[in-house]
């Protein structure tokens, strides 16, 4: 069991999140950086350790992540479904209580397309009846 790394990808808007999973005591990494340092909001570094606390492994694997696409929130969201999938790879027993708290559901929310004769998606002019 040495040296294992477990990996899964995680989607949320237009993010993407590739997500290796190691033993270890808790290290995370985000495109090279502390995810404090990337996400720089206390409540997305809250976001990616759901799973964890969940599951009650927190401190107990490193995650070495890269995202890209989207924002920061959509980041987050991509890189918790991503570590939710790598932790079921690890052990099959956590999927129910990750089920259980929807960490496993990609969330299927998409931004609208604008349409044409309208300022936004559905958005309109201003009417003028005179």
């Amino acid at each position: 069991m040495k040296d294992e790394r477990y990996y899964a990808t995680g989607r949320r808007k237009e993010s993407v999140a590739r997500v290796w999973l190691s033993p270890g005591n808790g290290q995370i990494v985000v495109n090279g950086k502390d995810p404090l340092e990337y996400f720089k909001r206390e409540t997305l570094k809250m976001i990616i350790e759901q799973p964890f606390q969940v599951t009650e492994t927190l401190g107990k694997y490193d995650v070495y992540a890269t995202v890209r696409g989207g924002g920061l929130s959509g980041q987050a969201g991509a890189l918790r479904l991503g570590i939710a999938r790598a932790l079921t790879k690890v052990n099959e027993d956590l999927r129910v209580p990750l089920r259980r708290a929807g960490f496993l559901t990609r969330d299927p929310r998409m931004v609208e397309r604008k349409k044409y004769g309208r300022p936004k998606a559905r958005k309109r002019f201003q009417y003028s009846k005179r």
